[in-house]
Order: C-alpha cells, then structure tokens, then sequence
C-alpha cells in the first residue's frame, strides 16, 4: 500500500468547505470532488485526509492531503492523470510518495493563512468571491500594532466562532503581518493551528481597529478575558487562502 502526499489549489467559491457532507449531492464538497476524481482513476474506494477543513468559500493555494493506493500508476505521472478527471476550479500541483505514517493533518508543523482586502470606495461586480471589499478610510499603523499583539501563545478562544469542540483554544501565531499595496492589502497570519474562524475575527478585528471602530487595546482585553463580543466581526470566507502547510 502506497501513501500519497498531493499539494493542491482549489476556488472554494461554488463548494460547501473541504470535507465532505452527508449528502454531498446537494452539497458539493472539494473532499468528495478529489475522492471521485482518484477513486474513478484508480478503480479503488479513495479516502482523501487533508491537512485543514477549510469552510464554506475558502480557498487554497497550498493546501495538503494524503490517500493510500495499491495503484502502480508512477508517482511522475499520477498528478496529471487525476487532474484530467477533476473539475476545473480544483488542481493538483504536486504529488509525491510518503512513508506510510504521514497523515496531512497530524503530521503538519504549522499552517500558513493569507487574506485580502480590496479597500477601496470604489465598488465592483468582478471577483468579490475572491476579496473582502472594505471601503473607508483605514489607519495602517494601527493595523500593523494589531498584528503584533495577536502574535505569541494566548488562549484564543475570543477570537474564535461560538460551538467549537477543541480540547484547548491555546495556539501559538508566530507571525500576523499586513502589507499594502495601492487600494489592496494583504494580511499573512502564520501559526502552529487555528480555530474556527479564528483568521477572520482576528482580520476582521483588525480591520475594525483600523477603522477606529475599535481601539488597539481591545486585543489584549480579548486575549485576557476570552470575549468573543469584544473582538470585531468575522470577516467573509470569500478573502481567506490556505497559502502553505509546513512539515518536518
């Protein structure tokens, strides 16, 4: 039995987040779009582990999965022949054999998260899918002290969405940085896991702090006292890319 590692992309628009639901034919899901594709090239039933369950209308540049084939199709080859029986909006870059303990998600080391906002007054009927259009008048220097106190290890469970199973909301941010360039600005959030939603309340909260909805200062409230209703809103899925997955 053979363990194969792919690096994929995928537009999330049109798909109902990553795993699979109960009843995928109302719901498509891009798990159940990969497991088709390999299943059907493979003649084998595909069990595809990813490294994170992205949500409803978030993408991937870099997401990770695994599966285990009895297949002999060379590995050189295998990305392209899955390809060519996935739908256009979900790619394989990349495969490659791994030894048989590494699983997506259990072996990752950490994740890397990118977001983009088009601040602009300036409105658009093309590729909202893709951007969070933030109109107003937004203070960068604000923004960037806000990044730097999300970073460290906190509980952040405030900056994470209500129902959330996890045994622990500790998680370390090694990294949250924005950079702009004309009206676009991109936030890069990197860290060891993230809870649900947890990039898009801290984006949003940003975002709000830049506005002067908030003050700075809300973010070590947030931290100290676990708070969802003092963080700001949780931005849209629509700006958030898995950018990397990272390994040993």
């Amino acid at each position: 039995m053979r363990n194969i590692k792919a690096v994929i992309q995928y537009d999330g628009s049109r798909y109902f987040g990553f795993q699979a639901q109960l009843n995928p034919e109302q719901l498509p899901t891009v798990q159940e779009a990969l497991e088709e594709a390999i299943g059907g090239l493979l003649k084998e039933e595909t069990r595809v582990y990813s490294a994170g369950r992205t949500d409803r209308g978030v993408h991937a540049l870099g997401q990770v999965v695994n599966f285990y084939t009895e297949s002999l199709i060379p590995v050189e080859k295998l990305a392209r022949a899955i390809n060519q029986h996935l739908p256009v909006d979900v790619y394989i870059r990349s495969v490659e054999e791994v030894a048989s303990t590494f699983h997506a998600r259990k072996s990752a080391l950490g994740k890397h998260y990118q977001y983009r906002v088009w601040n602009s007054e300036e409105k658009t009927v093309f590729g909202n899918q893709y951007f969070y259009h933030y109109p107003g008048s937004l203070d960068d220097g604000r923004m960037q002290e806000a990044c730097k106190l999300l970073e460290g290890t906190h509980n952040y469970q405030g900056f994470s969405a209500a129902g959330s199973t996890v045994k622990s909301f500790v998680r370390t941010v090694y990294e949250m940085n924005m950079r702009r360039n004309g009206d676009w600005l991109t936030f890069d959030v990197y860290g060891n896991g993230f809870l649900y939603n947890m990039v898009r309340i801290m984006v949003g909260t940003v975002l709000d702090i830049g506005l002067h909805r908030k003050k700075v200062d809300v973010i070590p409230q947030v931290l100290a006292t676990q708070n969802r209703h003092l963080a700001g809103r949780t931005a849209p899925a629509s700006g958030l890319y898995l950018k990397n997955v990272f390994y040993r």
